[in-house]
């Protein structure tokens, strides 16, 4: 199965400014083993949940940062040389260029920031 199926990504903007974001409420609602979708636009960055178990394939992005804070269960992010693990409250961030893979044992919530540009598969 290619990327593009393999995971569930929505791009489009969930929440304008003003609207009340009920994070718990939209992660006990995924249904699926990889779901990611944009809450709303900061500037020019995206604000991604994520709601996933099982693993990302390799990628990295060439032009923007991406930032990643684990809400619920567990994250490792592979960055080659080592592996960081995230536990609730704890964020990283992956610099541009920098090829990565993250990949969740149990389901794992995340919030992810990142250039609203991005294409979330890696470029």
């Amino acid at each position: 199965m290619d990327n593009q199926n393999r995971y569930s990504i929505d791009t489009d903007i969930k929440f304008e400014a003003l609207e009340l974001i009920d994070i718990p409420r939209l992660i006990e609602e995924c249904q699926k083993d990889w779901q990611n979708f944009s809450l709303c636009e900061v500037n020019n960055c995206v604000i991604r949940l994520g709601v996933i178990h099982g693993e990302f394939h390799w990628h990295k992005h060439d032009h923007e940062d991406e930032f990643f804070y684990v809400i619920a269960g567990l994250l490792h992010i592979d960055l080659g040389d080592r592996t960081v693990d995230l536990k609730p409250g704890q964020g990283f961030l992956v610099p541009l260029g920098l090829s990565h893979r993250t990949r969740a044992p149990v389901r794992t919530a995340i919030l992810m920031v990142e250039g609203k540009d991005v294409t979330p598969t890696g470029d």
